[in-house]
């Protein structure tokens, strides 16, 4: 017997533009509101302690060290073998974390095995 391939429901695909367009917004918020903006990282670089403070040190860290592109990447792994909504909705927060913030290969390359997994069956339910 064979398996219909993943598809998306239309409910699920605003879901998925909703969350993708969150992520995106708030990643360029701190990318060029927290990151890159010279008043911000001199204050925050001078020992200032607010939450944008402790977001932008904890996304640079995150980026230095390209956990938000390894992440997509293993998720977009994940979303290949077995094609769910929920694998595929990390796949694209991580996947858009990583492209504005400095992880771009290895995120391509998740956004590239993601689209991948709409070729693959659906698991098979009860």
């Amino acid at each position: 017997m064979m398996k219909e391939p993943f598809r998306l429901s239309a409910f699920q695909v605003q879901w998925l533009l909703i969350v993708g367009f969150s992520t995106v917004g708030y990643a360029l918020y701190i990318r060029y509101l927290a990151v890159e903006y010279s008043p911000v990282a001199l204050a925050c670089d001078a020992g200032l302690q607010t939450a944008l403070c402790k977001t932008r040190l904890l996304a640079t860290a995150l980026f230095r060290h390209s956990v938000f592109g390894i992440t997509a990447l293993v998720i977009a792994a994940l979303h290949l073998v077995r094609p769910s909504i929920v694998t595929l909705t990390a796949g694209v927060v991580m996947a858009g974390f990583g492209i504005v913030l400095y992880n771009i290969a290895l995120s391509g390359i998740a956004i590239g095995l993601l689209i991948l997994g709409f070729a693959r069956p659906a698991p098979a339910t009860a």
